[in-house]
């Protein structure tokens, strides 16, 4: 009995993803990943204006892009003035890609070569990025508002983690 013997041929597509600090060339692209996600969803759109994006790029902190197929697909921006986390977004179609973890770990790390105070930020309850951020090792430490859950990081906690990779 001869066996016969189907080939395969399995392409991989790969998605290079470059990682750096935004600019304000980016804030369009910035502002339409921020007002595509599912979660956090802003009440107003027009609350955040580009003006809020370029004051905390560029003078309040610094803020960090991922490009992939040729267009911003996450960002994240730290707030040294208030020791906040402003914004940590994935476009909805790049979720589960890293993306987030990463642009997390170049904005932390900037945040805490900058200051060893407490950073904070808040997020809606019961979703993926309460999740994530607990994950990455945030303490749930009260409300933020009437629906959100402030965290905290403290530069102790952060240092731990990174030696722990």
């Amino acid at each position: 009995m001869k066996r016969r013997f189907i080939r395969h041929t399995t392409f991989i597509k790969t998605m290079v993803m470059i990682f750096r600090e935004a600019t304000t060339a980016d804030i369009t692209h910035i502002q339409t990943v921020r007002n595509l996600v599912t979660e956090n969803v802003l009440s107003n759109p027009a609350l955040v204006t580009n003006q809020d994006c370029e004051d905390y790029i560029m003078i309040r902190g610094k803020g960090w892009v991922c490009e992939a197929d040729n267009r911003v697909v996450g960002f994240s921006i730290a707030d040294l003035v208030e020791s906040n986390i402003w914004a940590l977004f994935v476009h909805p179609a790049y979720e589960g890609k890293g993306i987030g973890k990463q642009l997390h770990r170049l904005m932390m790390d900037w945040y805490f070569s900058q200051t060893d105070k407490t950073v904070w930020l808040s997020t809606d309850h019961n979703t993926r990025a309460e999740k994530f951020y607990t994950i990455q090792g945030w303490k749930p430490v009260g409300t933020y508002g009437k629906t959100e859950i402030k965290f905290e990081m403290t530069a102790e906690t952060w240092l731990n983690k990174c030696e722990s990779l």
